[in-house]
């Protein structure tokens, strides 16, 4: 057995590409468009990081999906999470949970999809601003 990806639902497929790619730096690897189905499947990966891909589904007819908390979360190993939690908040995205312990951080996809950034190898130490910043909302 194997791990190949996550899927997640997203609303709009032109706001998700631009967090997950544009924002969080994922690559699109590769593309299905389904027209009887009425759907497009995008898989995306961490640079150098293909083997586990997140499916992102959008189906081509409008639905409501809710905020499902039961999903959990998507993680991911990151070189200096100080480092992308500014290039992130610079982009709009809302840190929800800071890096206060120079280990951890989560932010939300457009579609409210909790993404859990975690620093490779031993924690930063702590630092301003992430230290004193609060929480935001929930993830």
């Amino acid at each position: 057995m194997k791990y190949l990806h996550t899927m997640v639902r997203v609303t709009s497929l032109e706001q998700s590409l631009a967090f997950y790619c544009d924002q969080l730096g994922l690559r699109e690897l590769r593309r299905i468009d389904n027209p009887a189905g009425r759907y497009t499947l995008v898989f995306l990966a961490a640079p150098g990081d293909e083997a586990v891909c997140l499916e992102l589904t959008w189906n081509w007819d409008p639905e409501q999906y809710g905020e499902a908390r039961n999903f959990g979360h998507v993680a991911y190993e990151v070189e200096d999470i100080y480092a992308l939690c500014a290039r992130l908040m610079q982009q709009g995205v809302t840190i929800n949970r800071p890096p206060r312990d120079g280990r951890m951080a989560f932010v939300r996809s457009p579609d409210r999809i909790s993404i859990e950034l975690l620093q490779k190898g031993a924690a930063l130490a702590p630092a301003e601003p992430w230290r004193s910043m609060p929480n935001t909302g929930h993830w």
